[in-house]
């Protein structure tokens, strides 16, 4: 099985990364924070791997972060989620935000995500609650906050980008210059540079 899958990046879109490595092109299903973590395409990326194998595919799943991997495995043994909803969740919500929502029984964050509804959501938690302790408890992070932070969100998630994705990719534009919070175009295209 391939646990671990290192080489040239040669395509990366949200959900999809396509990795070189020895002359052959992996096709690796990727989250949405997995994504926007990558690097540009031409670099060297490392990926924590997942293969699944079922009658008719063998399917990779890349994960950069090895928590995320551990927490996707977790998923995946639950009734009813597929490696594709498990990457849905995961795309969804932060490893910490969907460990803490699953910890503290919040069926309502779970249910924001797209294909999780309040069975499958009670399901998570009643099934994973206890299997989730070695996972580190991080507190919540202050969200970058300024005016024009709420309209750049919105825009992105208008335009079809993923809200964690968005979020991201606006923290790092901040991060870069800090003047941005308060600036929508200057923000909005720094934010869009980065997301794609």
């Amino acid at each position: 099985m391939i646990a671990h899958l290192r080489g040239k990046l040669i395509y990366r879109q949200p959900g999809q990364a396509i990795v070189e490595a020895a002359g052959v092109g992996y096709d690796v299903t990727i989250s949405v924070p997995t994504f926007t973590a990558l690097p540009s395409v031409g670099s060297e990326a490392s990926l924590h791997i997942h293969t699944q194998v079922s009658q008719d595919q063998i399917a990779l799943f890349g994960f950069l972060d090895l928590d995320e991997k551990r927490l996707f495995e977790r998923l995946i043994t639950v009734s009813g989620v597929g490696p594709k909803l498990a990457i849905k969740i995961l795309s969804g919500l932060s490893v910490e935000r969907t460990v803490q929502a699953i910890r503290s029984h919040d069926h309502a964050q779970l249910v924001r995500i797209p294909g999780v509804g309040k069975k499958l959501a009670e399901r998570l938690v009643v099934e994973l609650k206890d299997k989730l302790e070695d996972f580190a408890v991080v507190p919540a992070q202050k969200t970058v906050q300024g005016a024009a932070v709420d309209d750049v969100l919105s825009a992105l998630t208008n335009l079809g980008y993923q809200r964690v994705a968005a979020e991201k990719a606006i923290e790092q534009a901040i991060a870069k210059d800090a003047a941005l919070a308060d600036d929508f175009d200057g923000l909005f295209r720094g934010a869009l540079k980065i997301i794609r």
